[in-house]
């Protein structure tokens, strides 16, 4: 793929994650605990995790949450955001690189950090060890939502060589 190429998906897959990210915040997916969300706009982030390495992985979660936080939030979202996104993303590029985890499992592992992160944020900006308490209902969130990702995950990239092997002929 030509770096133009790469760069011209790099920019819509952010704003495809954006646009997932503002439509979660408008359905109310309600699991019952508070700050547990399905994270859809994390199946553009392990879908640029294996198509376009882990670079382009962190430059379109870091601007999609910059973005999104501008737009819709505030910069404590983008705080969170943040800390979830980079031990998710640091997480889930170890655990390609091994090639020992298929993509439900890397995108799994990536839920299940991604809380810890947010977690350890919280711990750190409201100053109170109290808040570890909810970490075993986060890794269980984390671990299905991280399951449901890397499976709609797997239906996009089945979809997209499908669409590209049908695009060559």
């Amino acid at each position: 793929m030509l770096r133009t190429e790469k760069i011209v998906l790099c920019a819509v897959l952010t704003a495809l994650a954006a646009v997932f990210s503002y439509v979660e915040a408008l359905i109310p997916f309600s699991f019952g605990i508070p700050g547990i969300k399905l994270g859809l706009a994390n199946v553009v982030i392990v879908f640029a995790l294996y198509s376009l390495g882990f670079r382009f992985a962190l430059l379109i979660s870091c601007l999609r949450i910059l973005l999104v936080s501008a737009l819709f939030a505030n910069m404590t979202m983008a705080l969170y955001s943040l800390a979830g996104a980079l031990l998710s993303l640091a997480v889930m590029g170890a655990l390609q690189r091994t090639g020992l985890f298929s993509t439900i499992g890397v995108s799994a592992a990536g839920g299940v950090f991604h809380n810890i992160g947010q977690l350890i944020a919280a711990v750190l900006v409201v100053e109170t060890v109290s808040l570890l308490g909810y970490l075993p209902v986060l890794i269980a969130a984390g671990t299905v939502t991280g399951i449901l990702i890397g499976m709609i995950t797997e239906l996009a990239f089945s979809h997209t060589n499908k669409t590209a092997g049908q695009a060559q002929k």
